[in-house]
């Protein structure tokens, strides 16, 4: 029994609980941005090219990413020392101010090219802060989680993450169909931005009020008792050691990350700067095909507990391969039933990495440097392949004029995304390296 970490029922629903609400809110702030992309090009873009505004914007977007795994190596080797629930504090606080800033910089025809300058350290806070909590997060729920139900309750993580991305949507599909284009470029774009302030406070509030994990806190009375290893000696153990692993983080964070801002950031743009269908239209249909996720996104974790996390990606993974060009050959038809159809499609095998990557990343590394190798793995990805997608696809689809680029670009993921998952152990159902059961 000395062995086995017992976890009282009430506290493991609340951490996890509280993981969901700050990853809402985080991804709230993080995906307004997208939604709101074309409004943003012609307030701190001006430009006589709608395409060049929005390759302009997604520029801004993508620089975020390149700080995050700065961020990363920042805040996850600090989890690994002072404890993830300090460091997940830190990360939501400091999204609430970046985004809330946002909100509040004059528009380029006020101020001019200080404008975009502005936004462009607003997004470099975001991106940075964002650095750290993906890989907290996850975890944080991990560690919390029992062996049996770990893929289950970890997909709660990405549910939060979609039910920020839908309240971002949602206030912006509102904004778009109940105020005038003048309205909204003059005032109307900074509402959402600057509802994260006090959203952000609510946040940090949830975060406070939890217990550390118990694989944390049996590692670090481990740490006490046991000579103290240095930061740098960790810090190199994992990137020397654990090359393996983090090779496999960053080939599967890729697949999931570039269909997920392919799906969710890019193609409601693609919708309305592109094909020039309806801009309200475009983000309700996103908005549906992400509130049906949210049940297939619990599914899919709770499948991946039963049959485990490779066959669920797997899955994903050839279906993207199979189906990409039939589901934008879908959306290319302009109209509102087949559009919504080639989005469900990917919605659908969205929902195997979104249920089973949040408990199949952080039993990739041992207890003593989970966060810090996961933060720094996922975020390498993310900005290197995930948030490059919006910026990359567009630049594609305006230099080649071929609109089928997106499809292209999803199925050659797909293929590094198999690779990585064939070559994957399967952790279902089994204890976390370094954690008993």
């Amino acid at each position: 029994l000395d062995d086995i970490t017992i976890v009282d029922k009430s506290l493991l629903k609340r951490a996890v609980g509280a993981m969901a609400i700050g990853n809402a809110m985080e991804w709230f702030d993080f995906g307004v941005y997208s939604y709101i992309a074309v409004t943003l090009g012609k307030v701190f873009f001006p430009s006589a090219n709608p395409g060049a505004q929005l390759i302009a914007t997604f520029g801004t977007f993508a620089a975020a990413f390149l700080v995050r795994p700065l961020g990363g190596m920042v805040f996850g080797p600090l989890g690994d020392r002072i404890g993830r629930k300090r460091v997940l504090a830190m990360t939501m606080i400091m999204m609430a101010i970046g985004t809330f800033c946002i909100g509040l910089i004059p528009t380029y025809g006020s101020i001019g090219i200080f404008a975009p300058i502005l936004l462009l350290v607003a997004r470099l806070v975001q991106g940075f802060s964002t650095g750290g909590e993906y890989g907290g997060a996850a975890t944080f729920i991990a560690e919390f989680a029992t062996d049996k139900k770990r893929g289950f309750m970890g997909s709660f993580l990405e549910f939060g993450t979609l039910v920020g991305y839908v309240l971002g949507a949602g206030c912006v599909a509102v904004l778009t169909a109940t105020m005038s284009e003048q309205s909204l470029l003059s005032w109307g774009w900074r509402i959402p931005f600057l509802i994260a302030g006090p959203m952000g406070l609510i946040g940090l509030y949830i975060r406070l009020k939890l217990e550390e994990t118990p694989a944390f806190q049996r590692e670090a009375d481990k740490r006490e008792s046991e000579a103290h290893n240095a930061p740098k000696e960790q810090f190199l153990d994992m990137l020397v050691k654990q090359w393996k692993p983090m090779l496999q983080c960053v080939g599967l964070v890729l697949i999931f990350n570039v269909t997920d801002y392919m799906a969710l950031s890019y193609l409601p743009s693609y919708l309305s700067a592109t094909l020039k269908f309806n801009e309200t239209h475009g983000l309700f249909i996103v908005l549906i095909v992400m509130v049906l996720m949210m049940p297939m996104t619990l599914g899919a974790g709770h499948l991946s507990d039963k049959v485990g996390r490779k066959p669920v990606m797997l899955f994903g993974c050839v279906g993207l391969l199979l189906l990409s060009i039939p589901a934008l050959n879908l959306i290319r038809m302009g109209t509102m039933l087949p559009i919504f159809g080639g989005m469900l499609i990917l919605g659908v095998l969205l929902s195997c990495f979104t249920g089973a990557m949040p408990s199949a990343l952080p039993a990739l590394f041992p207890t003593k440097i989970r966060y810090g190798a996961l933060a720094i793995g996922f975020n390498v990805s993310v900005s290197l392949f995930g948030g490059t997608t919006p910026l990359v696809t567009a630049w594609l689809v305006s230099s080649t004029g071929n609109l089928m680029m997106p499809a292209y670009y999803l199925m050659g993921a797909s293929v590094i995304g198999i690779v990585s998952v064939l070559a994957l152990h399967e952790t279902a159902r089994q204890p976390l390296k370094g954690s008993p059961p």
